[in-house]
């Protein structure tokens, strides 16, 4: 039986990647992606790095220093990297012969045996140049024994270039001498509470962790702790999960683009939450009986009397079309609405999560409507998803409202180069 092998690979700073890919002019100038209404800095491309730009810094902080080397910034265009994700998804699943997508920019494969017909290197080459030549993306490659071994590798060989974006830790002896350059801290799992308590012991780079009884490390931590010690002596305790775990709750919510004191306009913000999260909730195949909303003005304001609430409920059965939970939101809203705040941001959640058909009613509960009515409401929030798919926001609910000034403020966002026949680019 062939001993697990696994490789990891992680787009090199992601966002900031896409927003160059179709930009050449791009090519060496420094590009940050911005959070939600321009906040924050999310993304760096290798050269804003360089500049000392920090991950998290809001923008008025360094908009100076981005000015004096000419960074250029761009909105979060979730749709672009949610669609040049797919694509590279679909490129290295071509390549193996399983795959865990783990993030939007990550993904494990099983590469178990492929040692036996080529070098695991090479093959790592082999996955940079695929991904690089198809989708114009630039990946690292890290390949272990174990996953967390694998993020380790993956690790090496974005910080040491002379790796060639390829690092394979199969041999042990690569294992203990990577291990023994890496603070703890940079282990898979272990954060910095963790690494303060480990510190204490004086564990204080990974191999010391390695090298730790893991008997003693699950009394003293934890039998997760425990396992990631055996995973960094190339023990696999974790396996490919190919399929998703089945989500516990769906939120959807953003911070508004101006403060909102009319109630008309959040009852179009609730409604486009509540929009957004029935359809996550049927791309899940899932049907919720639980629904929160939350209202809140800002917390970092001195001219926002501070306000924070939520109301939830419970449905008689599970559902997953729009409009029930439309309805009930917005009871909810009545409920929760206060005038005289700004409010800073609101949000839904779906909890209590059902596979359809599987619900059991009470004895006394109220009957549920009948089998036809059901299908035919399934089928019409399925054609709704469909075309929405197809073409963003073809059809949607009158209560979300037309021109939604209250939205999430995207001064900077850059065309939708593949899911807008509109904005597609032009080659001259």
């Amino acid at each position: 039986m062939n001993k697990p092998v696994f490789a990891l690979v992680d787009c090199n700073n992601f966002y900031a990647s896409c927003e160059k890919l179709f930009r050449p002019d791009l090519a060496t100038t420094p590009v940050v992606v911005l959070s939600n209404n321009d906040g924050c800095v999310v993304a760096r491309s290798k050269e804003a790095k360089k500049l000392g730009i920090k991950m998290g810094v809001p923008v008025f902080q360094v908009r100076q220093l981005m000015r004096r080397h000419g960074v250029l910034a761009f909105s979060s265009n979730y749709a672009l990297y949610a669609d040049i994700s797919q694509r590279v998804m679909a490129t290295l699943e071509a390549l193996a012969p399983a795959l865990e997508v783990y993030s939007i920019d990550e993904a494990f494969l099983d590469l178990s045996g492929l040692q036996q017909l080529q070098s695991l290197a090479e093959f790592g080459l082999i996955i940079r140049r695929r991904v690089q030549k198809w989708q114009g993306i630039t990946v690292c490659v890290g390949i272990a024994p174990s996953k967390t071994l694998a993020k380790l590798a993956n690790h090496a060989a974005k910080t040491w270039p002379q790796t060639g974006g390829v690092v394979d830790l199969t041999d042990k002896a690569r294992q203990r001498k990577l291990l023994a350059l890496l603070p703890v801290s940079e282990v898979w799992g272990i954060g910095g509470k963790l690494t303060k308590r480990l510190q204490q012991l004086g564990i204080n780079t990974a191999l010391q962790l390695a090298d730790a009884d893991p008997n003693y490390i699950r009394q003293h931590f934890s039998v997760v702790v425990e396992r990631t010690v055996r995973e960094l002596n190339g023990e696999s305790c974790l396996e490919l999960e190919q399929i998703a775990a089945t989500k516990k709750q769906i939120i959807s919510s953003r911070s508004f683009g101006q403060r909102i004191t009319d109630k008309q306009q959040m009852r179009e913000a609730i409604s486009e939450y509540i929009s957004r999260a029935c359809s996550k909730l049927r791309h899940e195949q899932q049907q919720a009986k639980h629904l929160t909303v939350f209202l809140r003005t800002s917390a970092f304001s001195d001219n926002d009397t501070p306000y924070s609430a939520s109301k939830s409920i419970e449905l008689d059965t599970p559902a997953s079309d729009t409009r029930l939970f439309l309805a009930k939101a917005m009871q909810l809203l009545d409920a929760l609405w206060v005038e005289g705040y700004r409010y800073a941001k609101a949000g839904v959640m779906l909890a209590d999560f059902y596979d359809p058909g599987v619900y059991q009613p009470g004895l006394f509960d109220q009957p549920a409507i009948t089998d036809r009515q059901t299908t035919a409401d399934q089928k019409l929030m399925q054609l709704m998803d469909k075309l929405n798919a197809k073409h963003s926001k073809t059809i949607w609910f009158a209560s979300q409202g037309a021109k939604q000034e209250w939205s999430m403020k995207r001064e900077l966002l850059s065309p939708a180069y593949t899911t807008n026949w509109q904005q597609l680019p032009i080659v001259r």
